[in-house]
């Protein structure tokens, strides 16, 4: 791998993929290639193979994916699960069957068992039921990486898989009705704040623990998974820190200056009572996390008042 390989960043105007290219350009890889979903539609398997048949990339990141937290998970699961699998199938046999050096994919932590042994190692995977409220999506990112896997195996080609924890950072998604924790809190306080600080509603009880990564430290572990010789197939990707969601909102309304009442709905969902990576293996081959929860958030936020008239329309 030089500065000049051609490495295709699936997704690479969404939160994760636009990192990664940010990461890599700014390291002087002067050869990114990227598609936006009206020229390159990834669920259209003719469609991925023309594209790699004549392009013929030489290093792959998969970036893609249709994502959401528990609502969208749970008012489209058929969505979330296939989607996710024809996204991810198209790339990775486009892939195995063309000229690519390495493959990186990306998934998630919710991979893992709902009550597995915190925190949790690489070898949980498949050990146990998951958690119902994004069980369609985790199915999916466990193909995924079991694909990658099989590769290695039948192929001894490098097609690794990163697990990063629940991610946050520039180019999140804060509609509320599809985003995840932190941004949406994030909106949440900040219009609180603009309606002279009126009460923020918050799903749960809060006691449920959370571990977050600032996204441009993934799309660094991406960059050294691509100039290093990982030798598993598999990694967790984070900080071996978690925080409750009671801690995290009140670090949030902090943040954003908010004074008004936090008002936590028990009758909605909590989740996995606990999520913490063990990012042991990762940082055995030699990489850690840099960005503290507290600078990751304010860097969000600030990215967020000075995109306040685009984060309606993102759709990530």
């Amino acid at each position: 791998m030089t500065k000049e390989s051609k490495i295709y960043i699936a997704g690479h105007r969404g939160m994760v993929g636009s990192a990664i290219w940010r990461a890599l350009e700014k390291s002087g890889y002067n050869n990114l290639l990227g598609k936006n979903s009206k020229d390159l539609d990834l669920r259209n398997q003719e469609a991925v193979n023309s594209f790699f048949e004549q392009e013929n990339p030489e290093i792959v990141i998969d970036a893609a994916a249709r994502v959401g937290g528990i609502l969208a998970n749970n008012d489209n699961p058929y969505t979330f699960l296939m989607q996710n699998l024809q996204i991810q199938n198209n790339l990775i046999d486009a892939a195995v069957n063309s000229e690519v050096q390495k493959f990186v994919f990306l998934g998630s932590s919710c991979i893992y068992p709902k009550m597995a042994p915190q925190p949790l190692k690489e070898e949980y995977l498949l050990t146990g039921p998951l958690e119902p409220t994004n069980e369609w999506y985790a199915i999916a990112k466990i193909a995924g990486v079991k694909a990658c896997e099989a590769i290695q195996k039948q192929y001894g080609k490098k097609f690794i898989s990163l697990m990063p924890t629940n991610l946050y950072g520039f180019h999140d998604n804060f509609d509320l009705e599809t985003s995840h924790v932190l941004p949406a809190m994030i909106r949440k306080f900040h219009e609180a704040k603009l309606n002279n600080n009126a009460p923020v509603k918050l799903w749960g009880s809060g006691t449920p623990k959370r571990e977050f990564l600032f996204v441009d430290d993934l799309a660094d572990a991406v960059k050294f998974s691509l100039e290093n010789d990982l030798k598993e197939n598999l990694y967790n990707i984070g900080t071996g820190k978690d925080i409750s969601i009671l801690e995290l909102a009140e670090t949030i309304q902090e943040i954003v200056g908010h004074q008004g009442r936090i008002v936590w709905d028990s009758d909605k969902p909590d989740g996995t009572p606990r999520k913490l990576l063990d990012v042991s293996r990762m940082k055995e081959a030699g990489w850690e996390s840099s960005v503290g929860l507290t600078m990751g958030i304010k860097n969000t936020y600030n990215w967020f008042r000075e995109h306040q008239t685009e984060y309606r329309k993102v759709k990530i």
